[in-house]
């Protein structure tokens, strides 16, 4: 098996049917905050974007959505989901390698899965590109997932509060933070949306 910080890794685990992380659909807790109101449509990037689900849907309420993944199944699963009323731009390619071009870009980073798929040794990297990639008093929606305490991954296990004092040390403030009642099924109780605000 190839390196986790590899595409092949990955699109290995998509040709063996053994990609858990794609729930089929769009992440209830999502679908909530998109329909909300509560944020106003901009610029959103999603990174580890997957099959596109939540990119999608955020594409569909009004959002500028930029999707970034590296494997080909996923790419391809994205570009299959368009349609000409609301396309999503995709790039794929490593997240840690995006051009300078999209720093400072986007209203938000929207987060699921991407967090928890690379290696922990790269979570400060990962704060200091979601910080390069927004803009000021731009908002990180993060759902972070899975909560625990166990070795090995992927998926590498979270704790809320180390990832808000990550991100804080890398100049963002915590907006929210709530348990969701609406994650899905065998979900519930593993993972806490964050909402936190770049400096």
């Amino acid at each position: 098996m190839s390196d986790v910080n590899e595409a092949q890794f990955w699109q290995d685990l998509y040709d063996t049917e053994n990609s858990p992380w794609d729930m089929g659909h769009e992440t209830p807790v999502f679908k909530r905050l998109a329909e909300s109101g509560d944020f106003a449509p901009g610029k959103m990037i999603v990174l580890g974007a997957g099959s596109g689900y939540d990119a999608h849907l955020f594409a569909r309420h009004g959002f500028d959505v930029t999707a970034v993944d590296f494997a080909d199944t996923a790419v391809e699963k994205m570009r299959s989901l368009q349609d000409s009323e609301n396309l999503i731009q995709i790039i794929q390619g490593d997240i840690f390698e995006l051009p300078e071009e999209l720093n400072g870009q986007f209203d938000y980073l929207l987060e699921y899965t991407c967090y928890c798929a690379i290696h922990p040794s790269r979570r400060d990297e990962y704060a200091q590109l979601a910080y390069r990639l927004l803009k000021p008093n731009a908002q990180w929606i993060a759902l972070s997932f899975p909560i625990g305490r166990r070795e090995g991954g992927p998926p590498y296990v979270v704790q809320p509060d180390r990832v808000i004092e990550r991100m804080t040390e890398h100049g963002f403030n915590l907006l929210h933070r709530e348990m969701p009642q609406d994650s899905t099924e065998g979900r519930q109780g593993i993972e806490e949306l964050l909402i936190m605000v770049r400096q």
